[in-house]
């Protein structure tokens, strides 16, 4: 059997042709930013749990981001309370913008070659901020946890914690 071409079947592969070339369209779009100021954290105060005594069992002591402390265990405040503060910082960014706080899990304080771990940090707000006309004060607590025989002494943290905060 042979293939003809004959003007039927030419005919019919222009048109295949032609209607592809008008198949096509175009649309447009544009291109925008906004540059938000960077957000930025500074420490406004530290830490400080105050004075504390111990009876040589275990216990701990909660400090609130409201500056209330609470105990458990072998723990008991003087009457002679000390500096008592949670740690403050100030936020700043763009207004009304949202942002996520991360807050560490632990850090380590000593007092020559005895230790205490400070864990279970809290904050107010507690996970998501906002920049009220562009800054918010971010206040934290956290559990100090001491061993029966905890020595006495002055104990400060080799480096200081880190507290993250990211637009959301």
């Amino acid at each position: 059997m042979k293939n003809l071409i004959t003007p039927t079947n030419l005919c019919l592969l222009g048109i295949l042709f032609t209607s592809s070339v008008f198949a096509q369209a175009t649309a447009t779009a544009t291109a925008s930013a906004t540059i938000v100021t960077p957000i930025s954290i500074s420490n406004a105060s530290d830490m400080n749990f105050g004075n504390i005594a111990t009876d040589g069992t275990v216990g701990t002591v909660v400090l609130a981001p409201d500056n209330s402390r609470t105990i458990t265990g072998g723990v008991t405040l003087p009457a002679a309370t000390g500096t008592v503060t949670a740690a403050a910082f100030t936020v700043s960014g763009s207004g009304s913008y949202t942002y996520a706080i991360t807050l560490p899990s632990s850090v380590i304080i000593a007092s020559g070659t005895d230790q205490m771990t400070v864990d279970t940090f809290t904050s107010t707000p507690a996970t998501i901020g906002t920049l009220s006309s562009g800054s918010e004060t971010i206040t934290i607590g956290a559990t100090l946890n001491l061993v029966a025989s905890q020595a006495e002494g002055s104990y400060t943290s080799a480096a200081p914690f880190a507290v993250t905060v990211n637009y959301n």
